[in-house]
Order: C-alpha cells, then sequence, then structure tokens
C-alpha cells in the first residue's frame, strides 16, 4: 500500500480546511508509522505526548475519515507518541533560581526555549514540552484559546469577567480564581485566555500553566532527584499560577502540602493564581482542609452547562471566524438543539461535519448531519416525548391537556395545538402522520401546515419565537 502518497493528498486537502498555521503546528510534524491488515489500523506518530495528545483531542475524527475515504483498507486511526520520544524527558534545574531576567515570552530559555527537541525546558518544564516547534508559544498556551475566541452567555459571563479581571494591568480584587465547570464548558479555555491576555499586559512577566497531574509528575521527579529546593524557588519565582483540572491532585498528601505552602508563598508576594477543576472546592475528597480553604478564599466562579442560545452563537461564531463552507441555518439549529452535553462535543460534531463536507465535496445539509453525526447525536439526545410536549406546552399556554386532541377551533386552542405540533416534529423523530394520531387523530397535512405556519410566525412574529425558544428551553432542560 502506497501510504505516502495518500497521505501527502490526505496533509494537502488538511491544510486548505484549516488554514497554513494549524497545518504547521499540529499537522505537518505526523510520520506515518505501521499498517496493520488484519484490524485495519494505521499508526500515526507525533514527537511527543503532548502533541499527540492535542492531535486527537482535536483532529482524530478529521484524520480518520480523510483515510478511510483515501483508503478503505485503514479502518481504524491511531495517534501515539512516536516510539523513540516516550522516554521521560528531565529536568533542567541548573542556573539562577529564580530566573531573573528571563521573562515567559523571551528568546533564551526561560519557559522553554527551542532547542531542537521536544524535551522539557526552562524553570520546571511544565507546559513547555518543545512549544516552538509546536507552534504553541513559549509557556505552552494555545494561541486559538483566547478572550476574542471564548464567546459568552448567561452561564459563563461571571467567570469570563472574573478572568478578564485577573488578566488585567490592575491587581485582582480576589486571588486565587477557581473555575468551576464540567468537562468540555470552557474552563480550560478560560485559563489559557487568561495567559494570553496577561502576557499581553505584562510583557516581561514569568507564567507557570500545567494540569495538577502534570504538577504530580514534576514533584514525584524532583524528590526522587534531590531536587526539592530548586523545584520550589523555580516555582515561587512566577508572576501568575494557571493549574488546571487541580481535582487529579487528590490524596497526594506531600504534593499538596508543597501546593499550599506555594500559594501562600505567591499571595504573600501579590501573584495571581487560578486554579480549574470539575466540581468545587468542597467537593474534592481527600483534600487537606488548609488547601481547600486556601482554594476558596478567593473567588469561585462556576461555568453553567452552555444553552441553546449559547451553543448556537458558539456555532455562529466559529463558523464566521473559521470557515469558509456554508452551513445552513437549519443545520445550526439543529446542532445547538442537540448536541447539549458540551461546548466540546458541540464544536466536535461541528468540525467532523465541514471536513466530511469539504473532503467528499458534498453541501452541508440537515440529512447530512443526521448520516454523519450518529454517534454524538445519539448521546446527547434525550428522549422528549409528544406526551412530554403536550403536557408542557398546555401548562404554558394555560390550557387543559385535552385541547390537543379536541377539534375546537378556537385561536386560544388551535396556536398551542400548532405549536404542540410543530415542537413534536422538531424534537421527536416521529412522521407526520405518527403526531397526526397523537392530536386526536389529525391527517399528516394538518401536521405538515402548523409545522410550517409556526417556521413562518417565528421569523415574523418576535413574541411567537420567543414562546418557542422558551419552551425549547424547558423540554431540553
Amino acid at each position: 500500500m502506497n501510504l505516502a502518497a495518500d497521505w501527502s493528498d490526505i496533509s494537502q486537502g488538511l491544510r486548505k480546511d484549516l488554514g497554513q498555521q494549524l497545518h504547521g503546528q499540529w499537522i505537518r510534524p505526523i510520520q506515518l508509522g505501521s499498517f496493520c491488515k488484519e484490524t485495519g489500523t494505521l499508526d500515526l506518530y507525533l514527537p511527543t505526548e503532548f502533541s499527540a495528545n492535542w492531535v486527537a483531542d482535536r483532529f482524530a475524527d478529521r484524520l480518520s475519515l480523510a483515510w478511510k475515504i483515501a483508503k478503505q483498507d485503514v479502518r481504524h486511526v491511531r495517534i501515539a507518541v512516536h516510539p523513540g520520544r516516550r522516554q521521560m524527558p528531565e529536568l533542567r534545574l541548573n542556573g539562577d533560581p529564580r530566573g531573573r531576567g528571563n521573562p515567559a515570552n523571551g528568546s533564551g530559555h526561560a519557559l522553554g526555549g527551542n532547542d531542537g527537541d521536544s524535551s522539557l525546558d526552562g524553570p520546571l518544564g511544565v507546559g513547555a514540552i518543545g512549544m516552538s516547534e509546536l507552534g504553541m508559544g513559549s509557556i505552552g498556551l494555545d494561541p486559538s484559546l483566547t478572550f476574542t475566541s471564548f464567546v459568552t452567555g448567561a452561564g459563563n459571563v461571571l467567570a469570563a469577567n472574573a478572568a478578564q479581571r485577573m488578566a488585567a494591568i490592575e491587581a485582582p480584587q480576589f486571588s486565587p480564581l477557581y473555575l468551576k465547570a464540567a468537562t468540555g464548558q470552557g474552563k480550560t479555555h478560560l485559563l489559557h485566555a487568561i495567559g494570553h491576555s496577561f502576557l499581553a499586559a505584562h510583557p516581561r512577566s514569568r507564567i507557570f500553566y500545567c494540569s495538577a497531574e502534570r504538577f504530580m509528575v514534576e514533584f514525584v521527579q524532583a524528590l526522587r532527584q534531590n531536587q526539592m529546593i530548586e523545584f520550589k524557588s523555580r516555582l515561587r519565582g512566577f508572576d501568575l499560577l494557571l493549574v488546571d483540572d487541580i481535582q487529579f491532585i487528590i490524596g497526594k498528601a506531600s504534593a499538596q502540602e508543597e501546593l499550599l505552602y506555594t500559594i501562600d508563598a505567591l499571595l504573600a508576594e501579590g501573584k495571581r493564581l487560578v486554579f480549574a477543576a470539575d466540581r468545587a472546592p468542597q467537593a474534592l475528597d481527600g483534600v487537606e482542609q488548609r488547601l481547600l480553604s486556601r482554594l476558596s478564599m478567593g473567588l469561585v466562579a462556576d461555568i453553567s452547562p452552555a444553552d441553546i442560545e449559547l451553543r448556537r452563537q458558539i456555532l455562529e461564531h466559529r463558523l464566521a471566524r473559521f470557515s469558509p463552507t456554508a452551513v445552513p441555518s437549519d443545520v445550526i439549529e439543529f446542532l445547538a438543539r442537540t448536541i447539549n452535553r458540551n461546548v466540546r462535543e458541540l464544536v466536535g460534531g461541528l468540525n467532523k461535519l465541514i471536513a466530511y463536507a469539504q473532503l467528499t465535496g458534498q453541501a452541508v445539509s440537515l440529512q447530512l448531519a443526521e448520516e454523519q453525526l450518529t454517534d454524538i447525536l445519539s448521546a446527547n439526545r434525550r428522549r422528549i416525548t409528544i406526551d412530554e410536549i403536550q403536557r408542557t406546552v398546555c401548562q404554558f399556554y394555560r390550557v387543559d391537556r385535552t385541547e390537543m386532541s379536541s377539534k375546537r377551533r378556537a385561536r386560544a386552542v388551535v396556536r398551542p395545538r400548532q405549536v404542540a405540533m410543530y415542537l413534536a416534529k422538531v424534537l421527536t423523530p416521529r412522521s407526520y402522520p405518527e403526531i397526526g394520531r397523537k392530536f386526536g387523530g389529525r391527517d399528516h397535512s394538518t401536521v405538515i401546515h402548523a409545522v410550517r405556519l409556526i417556521e413562518d410566525l417565528r421569523t415574523r412574529d418576535a413574541d411567537m419565537d420567543g414562546d418557542v425558544r422558551s419552551l425549547l428551553r424547558q423540554l431540553e432542560s
């Protein structure tokens, strides 16, 4: 199999899709690995664990789809670290213990200058995995995760405003900032955005960004190498501390104690600290009480799951910024309404749909979305019944439930019944005849008329559109 030729074609297609910058950062470093004919699995190698995880998280669907289209024998794509790069790199702790004179964005090795390989570098080696090579900036911040690309709504406005305040030139009124959100709701995005904005406002500042898991790795490594003094002095030399997924430090008493002392030292010097987790500080099991009090002493900002309005805004914002492909409004509405578990899945579904359309030359349509996003849609779709819709509509308009099946033609009854028919078609997989039978045995043409009428009224009547949006929120919550 001439996989190299196929990869060249796929890579060029992705370059046109993603743009020169993203392609150069993430796709170009990929090397072809082995191919198992028996399982149809192709290995794709990247130079570091960080880059492999990043590509797997964001581009796995695109790569898999592209290979399946190019070569039928390739049924699975596995993204991994190049076998020659699996060993853990060594810490580099020599030099000035506080790293004075080496700002985070400097040209030297303050926080991960490019020395031609993918090893960790700088004060702790945390978040600095060959970043110049990977195009992630010298401190491991994703260049695409900024405040400009973060879409705010009712559920995340407090966290977004607090994050911007934390990054401003003026000293914040609170520290630490603790961002609490479920997976895929934007807390990591805000961490990266704080880092970018803080660095712009304080060009010579020193920033430490990592996950709690990575903190644990570095802590244990320093402990084994008898380099704890260097570890502590460098860690406490930062101006901004960003730690993601703090829940993973649970149960590690020695690391908790070191983090506690570090927080105290940084706060005493007026430094800024931001933590993110999938639960509130009080819900962190196995964490020492003193550390819990430090984590919650500043501001705990919740990020609620995105509602349908915010999900719609996120899709439209992403299309306006990144995609040259036309996506009809009914597809946007369908994705925003159906993929409701988290924002990451929502954006991933849009990316997959656009990638498939571009690689196959098909136009994006509602049918294409339903065909290609089956797994994502089935995982997100809550089974809403027509009975539930009728009950909710009757409560909303204050009409008796029996009116859904009655023959009465009064406007006060007909309009709620038509709204319920419209919602039944939008929110359930039922056909027009099936819906008609649930509304007193009405003909399918009556249901079609109701659906089209409500669709038209939503575009012309703000009150009707508001009613339908309110009902959608109630039914999907």
